[in-house]
């Protein structure tokens, strides 16, 4: 019963916007570019958000209930004729994207000249290991400041 008073209280003039509402959530309405453009902004966020809190403190709350479907509805129209869904959407997921840089970098081949260094550089650790018995010792020069100039 209570439910039913709120609906008696509302004007001729909320009446109308309520069933403007309810036409507009029912009916696949199409809208402009232009108005999809300005709604799918954040200055069109951020105006459907004052119209609602609008509508909830200074109008019949059924009315603010009814406009956050349309103004969900709004915001999914606008952003199908804008395209932006159609952006989310068809992204490649990160899992997808790991695939893809992996086909297109393949592992990296030893060359000749990578293998033929790995097995001769080591020979100058041999001679400098105590197990093997060789009293070499390396000397090395400070090179910092090795030019004249």
């Amino acid at each position: 019963m209570k439910g039913l008073d709120s609906f008696k209280s509302l004007s001729p003039l909320d009446i109308a916007l309520l069933v403007v509402f309810v036409l507009f959530i029912i009916f696949p309405i199409k809208l402009p570019i232009m108005v999809a453009t300005m709604l799918d902004s954040p200055l069109g966020f951020l105006s459907l958000f004052v119209i609602t809190i609008y509508l909830f403190s200074y109008v019949n709350p059924v009315l603010g209930i009814i406009y956050i479907f349309v103004a969900y509805e709004l915001l999914r129209r606008s952003s199908e004729v804008t395209g932006k869904t159609d952006m989310i959407r068809n992204s490649p997921s990160q899992a997808n994207k790991d695939r893809e840089l992996e086909i297109m970098n393949p592992p990296r081949e030893v060359t000749l000249e990578e293998e033929v260094i790995r097995i001769m550089a080591p020979a100058q650790s041999e001679f400098i290991k105590s197990e093997s018995g060789s009293n070499f010792k390396p000397i090395m020069e400070s090179v910092v400041g090795a030019s004249l100039f």
